[in-house]
């Protein structure tokens, strides 16, 4: 692991973690709370390393640092739940010869730890110099030999009442100011902070590039149309947000984000039979979280149903509407959404 004020949330992981590993270390770059304290009541092997606006080398030092036949590697704010640690407990146990094991990380969940946003990722790599980081920022581990997908190995990445930064943004500024070129997958991370930065004709202009290039992964690809069409939305540019949603499908099948997406664009201009069209096939498609994409499982189910609710009760088709309604009630019975269409249904 490499951490950083990480007080309020490492003995959380270490505590789950520690009942599967055979060995912790810890790497902290610059903390200046108890966080390296609290890392050695759970491990003598915690090191100081100077931050150098780089995670990949980091990651890599925390790496040079174990002594396994395998890593796994966290963040400081991740989940291990119990269940994904007995699922750990068991590959371990089949002696089972993989390089890199890919498994999902779930970045949104509700109360009861049922995911809504999720991919997946390299989690576990065999202890080899050819399975390390690559990229000072969003860095990753390229995977290659022999590799696996768990998607039943769950990571949960607690980032709850974390106030996003401009952190990664400022190290992709410094690479521009080294006249550093970027790799298309940069490029693409390097749109999508400036778009979460809220600077969208920069993100739109970096978005545009990556695409014309023609050498990026489909998934971000797809990815980069849907955060085109939101920058757009953002600027009140409606034409241009569905044109920047359409282009997705020359890079695979439509996904459910970006149906959903196209719904919403034609209820907001009052187009409820187009909408309902979009949002139904949003409904009726299936996600594939570990083709390697962000997913955002909301938008096969309960989403499109939340908004068909709402599009055929103002097309006076009242039947369809409190139909969607009740899958929605079966999904999420305490959403607040729900719970003000239950109670105009009731009313009515």
């Amino acid at each position: 692991m490499i951490v950083r004020d990480e007080e309020k949330n490492l003995a959380t992981c270490l505590n789950c973690i520690a009942k599967v590993v055979d060995e912790i270390i810890i790497v902290d770059t610059g903390s200046t709370d108890n966080t390296k304290s609290i890392a050695r009541t759970f491990t003598d092997k915690v090191y100081d390393f100077e931050w150098v606006y780089d995670f990949s080398k980091a990651r890599n030092f925390s790496f040079s640092k174990a002594t396994g036949d395998y890593i796994m590697w966290l963040d400081g704010d991740d989940m291990v739940l119990s269940d994904t640690v007995e699922k750990i407990k068991k590959w371990k146990e089949t002696d089972e010869d993989v390089d890199v094991v890919m498994c999902s990380y779930v970045t949104s969940y509700d109360k009861d730890f049922n995911p809504t946003f999720e991919y997946v990722r390299e989690r576990i790599v065999k202890n080899t110099p050819s399975l390390r980081f690559t990229d000072r920022v969003h860095e990753v581990i390229i995977p290659q030999g022999r590799v696996i997908t768990r998607g039943d190995i769950k990571i949960y990445h607690n980032h709850k009442n974390k106030p996003y930064t401009d952190r990664n943004l400022q190290i992709y500024k410094k690479m521009l100011a080294e006249k550093i070129e970027f790799s298309p997958r940069q490029q693409f991370y390097y749109a999508r902070e400036l778009m979460y930065n809220n600077l969208l004709d920069q993100a739109i202009h970096e978005f545009s590039v990556f695409l014309a290039g023609g050498k990026g992964w489909s998934e971000n690809n797809i990815e980069a149309c849907l955060n085109l069409s939101r920058c757009y939305q953002s600027k009140g540019e409606q034409d241009k947000a569905l044109t920047s949603l359409f282009g997705s499908f020359a890079y695979g099948l439509p996904r459910g984000e970006i149906l959903y997406e196209i719904g919403r664009i034609f209820e907001a201009k009052r187009q409820y039979k187009n909408a309902i069209y979009w949002y139904e096939l949003a409904f009726s498609s299936k996600p594939n979280v570990e083709g390697g994409g962000f997913t955002d499982l909301d938008c096969y189910n309960f989403l499109p149903a939340l908004q068909l609710c709402v599009c055929y009760y103002k097309l006076g088709e009242k039947e369809k509407s409190h139909h969607y309604f009740e899958i929605t009630k079966a999904l999420k019975p305490e959403d607040p959404a729900v719970k003000y269409n239950e109670q105009f249904f009731n009313n009515k």
